[in-house]
């Protein structure tokens, strides 16, 4: 008898409870042992979900177990006892990747992982459950534990929020944990993060821990036993390594060649070079923008949230111009400052050589043909009740100017330019695809002649080959109507692809601008080499990842710290750092960095 089974699954299958459908999982099998890791990778649709609910006997009630048996310590969870059903619910425990949805508002976020605590181990006393739980809350890295215990979930980030459900998971000491796709909705460094520390959980608790993704970098960091979840069965089972070097499916190769490339040679765009002394088609000049928020409890007492903070940079004639960054960086802002449609607190905004704060609105809208914005969500952008050939057409109608006979042939030809079909005009946008609807939005903004397309995250919602689509439509779009872009996106691997010039935005701040290449061979910022080293890319990385995996939560918008505002994150932070706002500057030709560690003395000996 393997005294070290904790877990042995055979022949799973769950299905509908409808007579004649198909199954869902479909002769699952797999063993799970004390403190090993069990990585899964599966597409999206492909049964994540479903095997981690079954296992944790948690399937909704329009799903049914059809067959195969889950032995949990030597007890079969799929028949009801009294005692197979009190140890899955202690001794299992499960992780989503929507924790927003598993917190409770209305209560502090220590209490009420204590009370759930105390439920399945009801011998621990309500102050023993505490300290257990804010010992737990530090051992995930949440600052100041026994204070964030009464804080709620409203004044946690994403990042948080799922450290504070894995301490609900790991609490009552669980045999087993199940981490259904937890990285999903987080930015890259802070996926890294919790990568890590789970790993390290797991080792130090001896927990068994299956691991569900649809990232197979993500798997790459554990280099465990690694499975392929293929339409509900599994199709492959083998190390990681092995796995990647040598699949034995076509699910398996295709899921391979699926994962973005970004240092590999011959990616990224060719370099465009400009005439000396050619003015930027768009110049941003110390652009400030600052919210005022009232707060909590309060009726006249506001504070401010510092949204953007001094971004100055210009942008030329036909170049792809790429902004990123984490979460809450401020892009967002940014995007709609490019846009118009916010006004800076201060700062400029120059448009083909025309200030934009100076024009009336009148001529304002006429300006406004020059330059279109690209939203992320093509399903909201998009209103359900009107046909295609209206929504394209609205742009002409406001403009105004136009002949009714001659609109519908503009509308065509522009339907016709991004790939769309004529039978298509009268045609309503429910029945379209995520790609369909996002050309539609591509029409819309072609048809006014623009100069300027700015993207915010227009590619970051449909999959990679619809995504590659696109890419190639953009460029040819470029080449036909002397077209600049300004990519702003998380994507790095889109981005490597794409764009000619990145710049990379920090707590509203630029601290890093430079050509393709520089940017992804040679970052100057510490925080460019963080955002780098975390992305999920299964090449080897040109510098060594875990020199640079960050620590903790960016500083709020609303508190920004003295100083450099990177510095408590930084690992090569010293004392200027501290009490020194770093400048951006050119620190060699075309390349600018806001970093004291590339001009000081002092640098060098912290560097040492």
């Amino acid at each position: 008898m393997d005294l070290s089974l904790i877990l042995d699954v055979d022949n799973l299958t769950v299905g509908p409870r409808a007579h004649g459908t198909p199954p869902i999982l479909d002769g699952i099998s797999f063993r799970l042992h004390t403190s090993e890791i069990f990585g899964i990778y599966a597409e999206s649709g492909g049964g994540k979900t479903v095997l981690s609910r079954a296992l944790a006997d948690w399937l909704p009630d329009s799903l049914t177990y059809r067959a195969g048996r889950v032995l949990f310590a030597g007890h079969d969870t799929l028949k009801k006892t009294s005692t197979s059903t009190f140890k899955v619910g202690r001794d299992i425990a499960y992780i989503g990747s929507k924790p927003q949805s598993s917190l409770d508002p209305t209560m502090p976020v220590g209490v009420q992982i204590a009370e759930k605590l105390h439920s399945v181990r009801p011998e621990w006393n309500p102050k023993e459950c505490r300290e257990r739980v804010i010992q737990l809350l530090g051992e995930v890295r949440i600052p100041s534990p026994a204070e964030r215990y009464y804080e709620y979930p409203s004044k946690f980030s994403g990042g948080m929020m799922q450290r504070a459900m894995i301490v609900d998971a790991i609490c009552a000491e669980p045999a087993v944990l199940i981490a259904d796709n937890i990285t999903q909705p987080l930015d890259v460094t802070i996926a890294a993060q919790i990568v890590a520390l789970l790993h390290d959980l797991c080792l130090r608790h001896k927990m068994a821990t299956i691991y569900l993704t649809s990232s197979l970098p993500i798997l790459g960091q554990f280099g465990k036993r690694t499975a392929v979840l293929h339409h509900g069965r599994f199709v492959e089972q083998q190390p990681f390594e092995q796995l990647i070097a040598a699949p034995q499916t076509e699910a398996a190769r295709s899921a391979i060649d699926s994962v973005p490339r970004i240092w590999s040679a011959g990616e990224g765009p060719p370099v465009r070079r400009h005439a000396e002394g050619e003015a930027p088609l768009m110049r941003v000049a110390g652009v400030h923008r600052t919210y005022r928020q009232r707060k909590r409890g309060t009726f006249n007492t506001y504070r401010n949230i510092q949204a953007v903070r001094g971004v100055t940079l210009d942008i030329m004639p036909r170049e792809n111009f790429g902004i990123v960054g984490e979460s809450g960086c401020g892009k967002s802002t940014l995007t709609r400052m490019l846009a118009w449609l916010e006004t800076p607190d201060t700062g400029t905004l120059v448009l083909g050589g025309t200030d934009l704060a100076k024009l009336s609105p009148r001529e304002l809208i006429r300006k406004r043909n020059e330059f279109q914005l690209l939203l992320q969500d093509p399903y909201t952008a998009l209103p359900p009740r009107t046909t295609v050939g209206r929504m394209i057409e609205e742009s002409l109608r406001i403009r105004g100017g136009i002949p009714r006979k001659e609109m519908r042939t503009k509308v065509t030809a522009a339907m016709a330019e991004v790939g769309l079909p004529a039978k298509l005009y009268d045609a309503l946008p429910n029945a379209l695809s995520t790609g369909e609807r996002q050309r539609i939005s591509i029409a819309r903004a072609l048809i006014l002649d623009p100069k300027l397309l700015i993207l915010d995250e227009t590619l970051s919602a449909i999959d990679q080959r619809e995504q590659s689509k696109l890419i190639d439509l953009f460029s040819r779009l470029q080449a036909k109507n002397d077209l600049t872009y300004v990519f702003i996106s998380h994507d790095l691997a889109m981005v490597r692809k794409v764009c000619t010039r990145i710049a990379v935005m920090y707590l509203g701040e630029m601290v890093e601008i430079a050509d393709n290449r520089d940017l992804f061979f040679d970052p100057q910022h510490p925080y460019t080499k963080a955002l780098l080293s975390a992305a999920p890319t299964l090449e080897e990385k040109p510098f060594n990842a875990a020199d640079f995996l960050l620590e903790g939560e960016p500083p709020s918008p609303i508190d920004i710290p003295p100083g450099c505002s990177f510095a408590s994150r930084c690992p090569k932070a010293f004392g200027r750092c501290r009490v020194e706002t770093p400048r951006l500057r050119e620190h060699q030709p075309g390349r600018f960095a806001a970093c004291h560690l590339l001009d000081s003395a002092e640098a060098e000996t912290a560097a040492a």
